[in-house]
């Protein structure tokens, strides 16, 4: 028998705030987190200095012997799940550590800090940079890893490192392993760093935004007068649950996930497919078994590239028409890579229970190329919907599509 999943704690760490009432009082007032990144000057041949970090610390009550084995990227992750657990009343719960509770999370990479550590083997011939932290803090699961010894979860452990998905392929898989009945619970969602490398790799794509010297100005998703995307740093964590559990312990749930669907190109590693991502989409709605008329609004991929927005749009509508409203949170926060996903569903799932739902930022004049689409922009719409899809689309062709149905208790 298959098992309903809902979402029963979810929290964010993001470039516009770190709670949802911030987060929100950015979205409503059209105020970004991006920054010009003075210091990236240093670094010849960069082109773009624009990105969009978050404003957080160690928390005071994180010992040494906790973190001792956690670079940035993985203590963003950790801390955005103790906020999470916190919201559905799970912190310190016997269940974490009943072999019921599992971990399904992801980033681009690990951290700058310890990889510029190997590097620094590589290029010196000396291992005096390293330590018995660097490999930890490096690795590609560093993020499930940590958080599952910062909080004792013995369950299964996916690594959803997919770039630009790995939040939302962290949240989808999670699905699945409760809907299957594998676990109870899923910690998910996923996290990235801001560095300069994480920059440069889509600077080399001629893919950056260089308004270096109006960081108010972009990045502009779905507009005529974009030049690229900017990138961001972040960490999204949901709690995920099986209803029946989350029923018998009283918790208070924020949404049902009703549907997942995930595939890949097969044809480009960076090239943007549209019909493919169309397939993802029509694979989520088969998985709730709605039509797409069922759908009130989409949080859209929208980084603000030429040929990803235009792929977009055209899938965007190919699978639901020209009414459909839709905007982009990455026009505050950035690209926060493997954290995108998971923040971009925290928001959309926050929007649908309080009504309304954020403009596209820097949304000025619509590009002609992109698909007829009921573009958010101006001013915050106010709707009333049942069911929101969250799209991401990441490099090597993955793309992935969730479905959130409101609460009604």
């Amino acid at each position: 028998m298959l098992k309903r999943v809902v979402v029963t704690g979810m929290a964010g760490i993001s470039p516009i705030g770190n709670d949802w009432q911030t987060v929100a009082e950015h979205l409503k007032k059209q105020i970004t987190g991006i920054q010009t990144m003075d210091d990236w000057a240093k670094y010849k041949g960069l082109n773009t200095r624009l990105g969009a970090p978050v404003n957080f610390d160690k928390p005071a009550h994180y010992t040494r012997k906790q973190t001792r084995g956690m670079g940035r990227v993985a203590l963003l992750a950790t801390c955005a799940t103790e906020l999470a657990l916190i919201d559905a009343g799970l912190l310190n719960d016997p269940v974490l550590r009943s072999g019921q509770t599992g971990i399904a999370y992801g980033s681009c990479a690990g951290s700058l800090e310890a990889i510029s550590e190997f590097g620094n083997m590589l290029l010196n011939y000396a291992v005096d940079g390293l330590n018995a932290t660097s490999y930890i803090r490096m690795m590609a699961h560093t993020s499930p890893v940590n958080i599952g010894l910062f909080f004792g979860i013995n369950g299964r452990v996916y690594t959803t490192s997919s770039a630009c998905t790995s939040g939302s392929q962290g949240i989808g898989y999670a699905y699945e392993a409760i809907k299957y009945g594998h676990q109870q619970l899923m910690v998910a969602g996923g996290s990235d760093e801001l560095s300069p490398s994480e920059a440069a790799v889509f600077d080399t794509l001629f893919a950056t935004s260089l308004r270096n010297d109006e960081p108010d100005k972009s990045p502009r998703p779905f507009d005529r007068d974009r030049d690229g995307l900017v990138i961001g740093e972040g960490a999204g964590t949901f709690i995920l649950e099986e209803l029946d559990h989350a029923l018998a312990r009283g918790a208070r749930i924020h949404a049902e996930l009703v549907g997942f669907g995930t595939n890949s190109d097969g044809l480009h590693v960076t090239q943007p497919d549209s019909k493919s991502m169309q397939v993802a989409m029509r694979l989520a709605l088969q998985n709730a078994q709605l039509e797409p008329a069922a759908i009130g609004y989409i949080s859209a991929h929208g980084t603000a590239t030429e040929h990803g927005d235009r792929a977009e749009s055209q899938a965007t509508h190919a699978v639901f028409g020209s009414n459909i409203p839709i905007s982009s949170m990455k026009s505050y926060t950035g690209h926060t890579l493997g954290a995108c996903g998971a923040l971009e569903a925290w928001v959309s799932i926050n929007m649908m229970n309080e009504g309304w739902f954020h403009p596209t930022a820097n949304l000025d004049n619509i590009d002609p190329e992109c698909a007829q689409l009921d573009y958010i922009k101006g001013e915050v719409r106010q709707l009333d919907c049942d069911y929101v899809m969250s799209n991401n689309f990441a490099f090597g062709g993955i793309n992935t599509s969730l479905i959130f149905k409101r609460w009604e208790n």
